[in-house]
């Protein structure tokens, strides 16, 4: 088969890849917190080296290439901008840092997204999907609902003369963070407590996405061309083909 057509068939799939990145990066857009993900492109092998059939550098034909292939979806922690809510129970974290949630199986998830809500009980959680928020000692974090409260631009929330931190971490790097849905990470490493003097938190706002809506439409027209241009390749050589092996044929 022409080394064409692997290339060609190796660059729509690699477009197909990133479509599927753009249209969940889209989907998001009014999502609070989320972060966009990023399809990483590089170059690739020809098929028969890829296959085992030949060696890199030997000098053959096979070092010509083989178009290209994505080779990690990353996830990009830039943050979002800030959007002011008025509501009390809105907070939005201002540099590094993220909330900490208690997941399903009992083990900490990180989150950027503050949209909180109090439940029945008083207690403190996501707004999407009801999971507890943990203070800096890892409890959850229980307010009465008959009685004011405040939280520090800090992050400490005081009531009725109880004073407790919202439990703020950072990890040593974020490619020890994994996406786990509902805008939820699960870090692989330790997370570290981020220091006093780098906390802040502001009330009565949100971070939103951070995936811009006309940015990723103008990525999916380009990703989208870059498809289609790849698929007309694979027709071109196959018409091509087709046309030869028809004239041998009658010869």
């Amino acid at each position: 088969m022409p080394y064409g057509i692997y290339i060609s068939a190796e660059g729509a799939n690699a477009q197909n890849r990133r479509l599927d990145v753009i249209a969940n990066n889209m989907a998001n857009v009014d999502t609070v917190g989320f972060k966009q993900d990023v399809a990483t492109f590089m170059s690739r092998y020809s098929e028969a080296i890829q296959r085992g059939m030949a060696s890199p550098g030997d000098g053959s034909i096979n070092n010509i290439g083989g178009g290209v292939k994505v080779i990690d979806v990353t996830t990009d922690f830039s943050p979002g901008a800030f959007e002011h809510t008025g509501n009390p129970l809105d907070f939005a974290i201002t540099g590094n840092g993220f909330f900490v949630i208690k997941g399903d199986d009992g083990k900490p998830l990180l989150t950027r997204a503050g949209n909180l809500m109090l439940d029945a009980t008083g207690q403190m959680v996501t707004e999407s999907q009801q999971q507890p928020v943990l203070d800096q000692q890892g409890d959850p974090i229980v307010l009465s609902p008959n009685l004011p409260w405040s939280i520090s631009p800090e992050g400490f929330i005081a009531q009725d003369g109880r004073v407790r931190a919202i439990a703020i971490s950072q990890p040593k790097s974020y490619d020890e963070l994994v996406k786990v849905g509902n805008n939820l990470f699960r870090p692989l490493g330790k997370v570290d407590v981020v220091p006093l003097a780098e906390r802040s938190v502001r009330q009565g706002y949100l971070e939103k996405s951070a995936a811009d809506s006309v940015r990723q439409m103008m990525a999916m027209i380009e990703s989208t061309r870059g498809f289609e241009a790849n698929t007309r390749m694979i027709q071109a050589h196959d018409t091509t083909t087709g046309t030869l092996i028809s004239r041998v044929l009658r010869g």
